[in-house]
């Protein structure tokens, strides 16, 4: 039978970890990933192969390889080197460098979705490839970009939960933590996936709002 009095107790603490942990960590690892991405993406378009070669290597292994591992290799097989970073920057830096892998490729494909008139259009008025990119082609493919990135976050928003392995604190955590003496798993787990759930719902509301938005200009 479920105690719902540890039931009620425990909505705050698990609402703590998700406002205290997961929300930064998700905020933090989506801002350095989304740098990373746009970075890697630059280099695939690169017309000089080792840097285009870089990339590519990059990309293959991050999405070649499970997050869990990536976590491991940087909190548990660094120190072996001589590399020992804290479980939170340890989390960011595993998390940031999985969602560059695979959003660099979201980046790239809409880099290329914008006709190469544009590209054109901008040189005939004397704008060099950075002040192109910034303010002509960046801005058409950021609106082609935000549903597939926006699938790229609310992942995230799940993917924090692995970091428990590595001692950092967030809501899947509090759920571990609270459940282990009581054996309440059930329940526990399942308000964690209720929150989960709020947070992704939210984000995909969010979502739908900016495309709308963004669309709001766009002639067919």
């Amino acid at each position: 039978m479920v105690d719902w009095e540890l039931v009620r107790s425990s909505a705050w603490p698990l609402l703590q970890g998700l406002v205290l942990g997961t929300v930064p960590l998700t905020a933090a690892s989506f801002a350095f990933g989304l740098a990373i991405a746009v970075v890697v993406a630059l280099m695939r378009l690169s017309p000089v192969r080792l840097v285009s070669g870089v990339a590519r290597v990059y990309v293959s292994a991050i999405r070649g390889t499970p997050l869990l591992v990536q976590l491991f290799i940087v909190f548990y097989a660094l120190p072996s080197l001589g590399v020992t970073i804290d479980p939170w920057p340890s989390a960011i830096l595993a998390l940031s460098l999985n969602v560059g892998g695979y959003a660099s490729e979201v980046v790239r494909s809409a880099i290329l979705s914008v006709p190469r008139g544009q590209w054109e259009a901008a040189a005939t008025v004397g704008m060099g490839y950075g002040t192109t990119l910034r303010r002509v082609v960046l801005p058409q493919a950021s609106r082609l970009a935000v549903p597939p990135l926006s699938n790229t976050l609310i992942s995230l928003v799940k993917d924090t939960s692995l970091v428990s392995v590595v001692t950092v604190t967030e809501l899947f955590r509090v759920a571990q933590q609270i459940a282990a003496p009581t054996y309440e798993f059930l329940a526990l787990y399942s308000m964690a996936a209720v929150y989960y759930w709020v947070v992704c719902a939210l984000l995909a509301a969010v979502q739908d709002r900016l495309e709308v938005r963004l669309n709001r200009y766009v002639t067919a």
